[in-house]
């Protein structure tokens, strides 16, 4: 089968354009935290999508491989085999794209022990792909992805929202917006928390029975999550196609 056509976008932070197609083998799996040899070994399985061949036949990962590692991986922390991953990935569309990954991505990782993870500068910046300013470090902070130390070049980071984190740090999206947003979510998101908690205690839970209700409802966050998710994906879907053509805000007057 011949390789695919190779093509490169990229994305630009306020320092430096970032390639979001276009990544050597080295540079991925850098960027994913993992070894070059498990990235073989992930292709070699079928777990990886073949890249991209650019000049003089080098394969160039983009950002569905990315993506597709950060799954992974997350499986993995969930304690799923190589073969239940494998089964897993095969369910999923041969089109898929980056961003539907995420998605499941976060469905997986909302159900992993919550925990802090220590990096230094170095490997924070192996997993970003490029040297990070301070004004960087600052974006991530702000958006609760890390926490500043003692140490300027040591940091403490949630795993379950880094590779989120460094994704935004290449959008073009202030910095403000990204905190209203985010507080915006967590106001809505705690309502709706309340409101379902509500009706699971008036509607269903049985007082002589504590710890099944417990165990029932443990058995039914998963799906609340993930309908959660698909609602909101699709409101999000319709808000954007009413925007105008020109962009949301004000329309100049004829």
């Amino acid at each position: 089968m011949p390789g695919r056509t190779f093509s490169q976008r990229w994305w630009h932070s306020d320092t430096v354009a970032v390639p979001q197609t276009g990544l050597t083998i080295d540079e991925l799996a850098a960027r994913a935290g993992v070894t070059v040899r498990t990235v073989r070994f992930y292709s070699a399985r079928g777990l990886l999508p073949p890249p991209a061949i650019g000049p003089r036949r080098i394969g160039r990962y983009g950002p569905e491989h990315l993506s597709r590692l950060s799954l992974i991986g997350e499986l993995q922390h969930q304690g799923l085999t190589l073969a239940a991953i494998e089964r897993y990935l095969q369910q999923l569309p041969d089109d898929i794209s980056a961003h539907d990954l995420a998605i499941h991505r976060a469905l997986v990782a909302s159900w992993l022990p919550e925990g802090v993870e220590d990096i230094d500068r170095e490997k924070l910046e192996r997993r970003a792909g490029r040297p990070l300013t301070d004004a960087d470090i600052d974006r991530l902070a702000a958006a609760d992805v890390l926490e500043r130390t003692a140490d300027p070049d040591a940091f403490r980071v949630d795993p379950g929202t880094l590779h989120l984190g460094i994704r935004l740090l290449d959008m073009p999206i202030p910095v403000d917006a990204l905190l209203a947003a985010r507080e915006v979510m967590l106001e809505h998101a705690r309502a709706a928390a309340r409101e379902i908690s509500r009706i699971f205690l008036d509607e269903v839970w049985e007082p002589d029975r504590p710890a099944q209700m417990r165990a029932l409802s443990a058995q039914m966050q998963p799906l609340v999550v993930q309908a959660l998710v698909t609602t909101f994906q699709r409101s999000l879907k319709d808000e954007v196609r009413a925007w105008p053509v020109e962009g949301p805000g004000p329309q100049p007057s004829a």
